[in-house]
């Protein structure tokens, strides 16, 4: 319970200015310097990242093994930042504690993991978390429905997941349009992020599809100038 009480004080301070109007930029640690963890996230923060994104990737679920849930309490006891923890992975009911003990702020799951998808968000919820569902880029808008009030995030995968550096799919744009709609319509709050490819270009496209959530991995930390490269997808 003290656990419980304190995550949702940190949510209270940290997250609830953010809404589905705001503009989120969330450069993904897979594309960090992994030797230089905390030295990373603090140039992300310092060139004004709202979020930090951690791609927790099994090897079943993709075809790519990253991290785990110590990757996630590093960061999270090294730096303050909200910490958007996706899990690409095919139990997420069962390694859910564990990422919620290691300081995640918002976890999200797949629908098309093995795993009673509306349970699993309830969990994510109950233990003060943030809960998202992830989407990959051949699964329609439809699969998200049922669950859609069961959400504060929902992730419209770009590329397929696995592997950083991909191309941008611009085939998932009427799913993104879809989900915009359909939030207006019945009067939802959930923001729609994307990962996969987005750099200044995309992160307009997307944006004007209706997300305002944009993961970006090489395009940030890898950058020249990551505060430039943040300020123009923000702007995009």
């Amino acid at each position: 319970m003290w656990l419980g009480s304190f995550r949702l004080r940190r949510f209270s301070l940290r997250v609830i200015q953010r809404t589905f109007h705001d503009r989120v930029v969330a450069p993904s640690l897979l594309a960090a310097d992994f030797s230089r963890v905390r030295e990373e996230v603090t140039r992300a923060i310092h060139a004004g990242a709202d979020w930090l994104h951690l791609d927790v990737m099994d090897g079943h679920f993709v075809d790519n093994i990253s991290f785990g849930p110590a990757m996630v309490q590093t960061v999270h006891e090294t730096n303050d930042i909200f910490l958007d923890v996706h899990l690409m992975i095919s139990r997420p009911d069962h390694y859910l504690p564990r990422f919620v003990a290691a300081g995640a702020d918002l976890i999200t799951v797949h629908v098309e993991a093995d795993h009673d998808v509306c349970d699993t968000l309830g969990r994510i919820r109950d233990a003060g978390c943030q809960a998202g569902l992830a989407l990959n880029p051949a699964t329609p808008f439809e699969a998200a429905i049922p669950y859609l009030k069961q959400i504060d995030l929902l992730l419209c995968m770009t590329v397929v997941p696995g592997f950083g550096g991909q191309a941008f799919m611009s085939e998932v744009l009427p799913k993104i349009e879809a989900a915009a709609k359909y939030r207006a319509e019945h009067g939802l709050a959930y923001h729609i992020e994307v990962d996969g490819g987005i750099d200044a270009r995309t992160a307009a496209l997307c944006g004007q599809a209706g997300a305002n959530a944009m993961v970006a991995g090489s395009s940030t930390f890898r950058a020249p100038d990551m505060a430039y490269a943040v300020a123009e997808i923000r702007s995009a």
